[in-house]
């Protein structure tokens, strides 16, 4: 007697359901790996619990098994999305190259800057006279050759600068001598017209000495204060008082005079 249908429906029990889904969600994934091996199908399988745990499987890896599956069905409906798809994974892939062979050239280039860096540290530090040890009689003479070269240029060097200092110098004193002349030759133009206005000068003023003669003074005896005599009077006449010189001139009187 065979069995009969069973009818499915949701479980209601919570721990029964759970138990339920663990063993037929490890049935599944079981069987599926089984048709992927026995029959040399690919595979995918995703399963989401009530929970929202996520479960899968991909024989072939489930990214590329998804792909495949967006690419058979935009192929069903339109070949131009197929197209446009195509071109686009195309586009990508080569920008993929690209940045790949570009970050290669990168990490090649800095490989290289690297080691020519560390190179030149170590010439610098062989020039300063440290780590000399590891290097050969060879490599010592080869060092010595270029301190003498590098001294060598570096006293040329010297050289033509103190050249060109002196240079500018003599500039300089040539400019300044320049200058000096002209100052000199001003100097000279100046003092000259100087002299030659002092005797123009001195010559007028003879001339005017000359034309106008000096009067004598008369104001000499105004200068003097009379003197007082207490109790001392002595009577001239009025007509003796004031005597006349023939030239119509006053004189002092003669009592004022001390």
């Amino acid at each position: 007697m065979g069995r009969g249908r069973v009818e499915l429906k949701r479980i209601e029990n919570k721990i029964n359901r759970q138990v339920t889904f663990s063993k037929r969600r490890n049935g599944l994934l079981k069987k599926a790996y089984e048709l992927s091996v026995l029959c040399d199908a690919e595979v995918a399988l995703i399963i989401f619990s009530s929970r929202g745990k996520l479960y899968e499987f991909g024989s072939v890896g489930m990214s590329k098994t998804l792909e495949r599956y967006q690419h058979w069905c935009y192929a069903s409906q339109d070949p131009n999305v197929v197209n446009r798809d195509n071109a686009q994974k195309k586009m990508l892939t080569l920008v993929q190259r690209l940045l790949i062979i570009t970050l290669q050239s990168w990490c090649q280039e800095m490989s290289k800057l690297k080691a020519k860096f560390e190179s030149l540290q170590r010439s610098q530090r062989h020039l300063l006279g440290e780590d000399l040890g590891p290097l050969s009689v060879k490599e010592l003479q080869q060092l010595e050759r270029q301190l003498e070269s590098a001294l060598s240029q570096a006293r040329q060097r010297k050289t033509q600068l103190i050249l060109e200092q002196m240079e500018e110098l003599r500039k300089k004193e040539r400019h300044l001598g320049e200058i000096n002349k002209q100052l000199r030759d001003q100097i000279e133009v100046e003092g000259a017209t100087l002299k030659a206005f002092q005797g123009s000068w001195c010559s007028d003023a003879m001339i005017g000495s000359n034309a106008f003669p000096a009067q004598p003074s008369h104001s000499a005896g105004m200068d003097r204060e009379p003197m007082l005599r207490i109790g001392y009077h002595q009577f001239v006449p009025a007509d003796a008082a004031i005597p006349r010189n023939p030239t119509g001139e006053n004189n002092f009187i003669l009592d004022w005079v001390p």
